[in-house]
C-alpha cells in the first residue's frame, strides 16, 4: 500500500513514502523549476556545430551561479559535470567533454538546479545543423510523449496513467521506450518516491494527489529499448545504436490539474527555437 507523508514533518532525504508539500513548496519550486529553463533557454543559441559539449557545460555552470544556485549533478554520486549532454544513440547521462556538435546531430541537455534547497530538473533536444527526417519526427514524437504524460497528472489519476499515455503513442509511432530509467520525485531531495516508469498499465500505481512533485522523462528510440551502461559508469547507450531523444519536466499536482515548473518563458520547450 502507497504511504503518503507531509513533506513539512518528513526528513529531507529519500523514503519509500511520497511527499505531499503545500504552498511553500510550491512557490520554491517555481524559482528553481524558472532557473533551470532558463539555463537551457541560454544555451540556445551557444549549441551549434562545432562547438564542444564542455563548453556548453561551461556556460550552464557560470550561468547556475550566477543566479544564486548550485548545479545538483556536479559532484553527485563522484559527477564531474554540471550537466549531462546525451548525443544521438546516447539515451541519457552524457558526459561533457572535448567532443564537438557535428552536423545532423541530436542531443539531449539535462540540467537539474539546487536554489534555496529545491531542485528544478529538467531536459530538451536540440537539433544540430541539418537533421534528418527520421531523428526530427523522434524528437516530435519525443515530446508529444512528454506533453501527453503530463495530460494525465491530475489528481485521482495513477502513475499508471501516465506511463500508459506514453508507452501508446511512442509505439503507435513504431519506437520503443527505455524501461532502465524513469522519473522520480522530486523536490528538497534530487531523487525521491514514486518512481515515475514511463511504460505501463492504466489505472496501476500510486494514486496522484494534490502537493505531489516529480519529474516525467520519457527516453524514446527508434530501434530496441535496450540500454546498456558504458565503461565510464554513467553513459547509457541504445544497444542496437539506434537513435534516442528524451525531454524532461518537473511537475507538481494541483487541486485540479498540475503545474509545470520548469516551463520555458520564452517558449524555447521544443525545437526549433528560433
Amino acid at each position: 500500500m502507497t504511504e503518503y507523508v507531509l513533506a513539512d514533518t518528513a526528513a529531507p532525504s529519500r523514503t519509500h513514502a511520497i511527499k505531499l508539500y503545500g504552498p511553500d513548496g510550491f512557490e520554491g519550486m517555481r524559482r528553481a523549476g524558472r532557473l533551470a529553463a532558463e539555463v537551457l533557454d541560454a544555451l540556445v543559441p551557444h549549441v551549434k556545430v562545432g562547438v564542444s559539449t564542455d563548453e556548453i557545460d561551461r556556460i550552464a555552470y557560470e550561468h547556475i551561479v550566477r543566479a544564486g544556485g548550485l548545479p545538483a549533478c556536479l559532484g553527485y554520486r563522484g559527477y564531474t559535470k554540471t550537466t549531462c549532454i546525451s548525443i544521438n544513440h546516447v539515451i541519457c547521462h552524457g558526459i561533457p567533454s572535448e567532443r564537438t556538435f557535428k552536423d545532423g546531430d541530436i542531443a539531449n541537455i539535462d540540467v537539474t538546479v539546487i536554489l534555496d534547497g529545491w531542485h528544478g530538473d529538467t531536459s530538451r533536444m536540440y537539433l544540430l545543423g541539418d537533421v534528418g527526417v527520421k531523428a526530427k519526427k523522434l524528437v516530435d514524437t519525443t515530446y508529444e510523449c512528454l506533453m501527453l504524460g503530463i495530460e494525465q497528472a491530475k489528481p485521482g489519476n495513477r502513475l499508471g496513467d501516465i506511463s500508459h499515455a506514453i508507452q501508446t503513442h511512442a509505439e503507435r509511432q513504431r519506437y520503443s521506450v527505455v524501461r532502465d530509467f524513469c522519473g522520480h520525485g522530486v523536490g528538497r531531495v534530487f531523487h525521491d518516491a514514486p518512481d515515475v516508469v514511463h511504460a505501463g498499465k492504466a489505472g496501476t500505481g500510486p494514486e496522484l494527489k494534490p502537493g505531489m512533485f516529480f519529474t516525467i522523462e520519457p527516453m524514446i528510440n527508434i530501434g530496441r529499448p535496450d540500454a546498456k551502461i558504458l565503461d565510464d559508469g554513467w553513459t547509457a547507450v541504445t544497444r542496437d545504436r539506434s537513435l534516442s531523444a528524451q525531454f524532461e519536466h518537473s511537475v507538481g499536482i494541483t487541486e485540479d490539474g498540475c503545474e509545470i515548473f520548469t516551463k520555458s518563458l520564452a517558449g524555447l520547450d521544443r525545437p526549433p527555437y528560433a
